[in-house]
């Protein structure tokens, strides 16, 4: 069994790399003119993004950085990544269920957004 500080340690990682994630799925698709490449692992990560927002799924790190914040002897939370870290500071009274959804379809519309642009500088350009 590992100590518990491990264990908080790596609840903190899980934490900042879901952080990235969600980070890289809003803003990532702004880097694809330095690094055309980066598109074959931003757009997954868009559809992943949008997908667990629109289908009001849970992602997989939530439950993880959940069960080693238990392990820590730390206090977990209910819900999920969004709800619990980010919504305190955009919404305090809540998010319902239509704001995931707009969430969801707003990623795939500015990252629409993001690509055509991309395209028509680097393509067209």
């Amino acid at each position: 069994m590992l100590p518990t500080k491990l264990y908080a340690l790596a609840a903190d990682s899980v934490l900042a790399l879901h952080a990235v994630v969600a980070l890289f799925a809003v803003v990532g698709g702004l880097a694809i003119p330095l690094l055309p490449a980066l598109a074959w692992l931003h757009a997954p990560v868009v559809l992943w993004s949008s997908i667990v927002n629109l289908a009001h799924w849970t992602c997989p790190l939530t439950p993880l950085e959940q069960s080693l914040r238990k392990r820590a002897g730390q206090g977990s939370f209910e819900g999920g990544w969004i709800q619990h870290y980010i919504e305190p500071m955009v919404r305090p009274l809540g998010m319902p269920r239509r704001m995931e959804l707009i969430a969801g379809v707003s990623v795939l519309l500015w990252n629409g957004l993001v690509y055509t642009v991309v395209y028509l500088l680097v393509f067209n350009g």
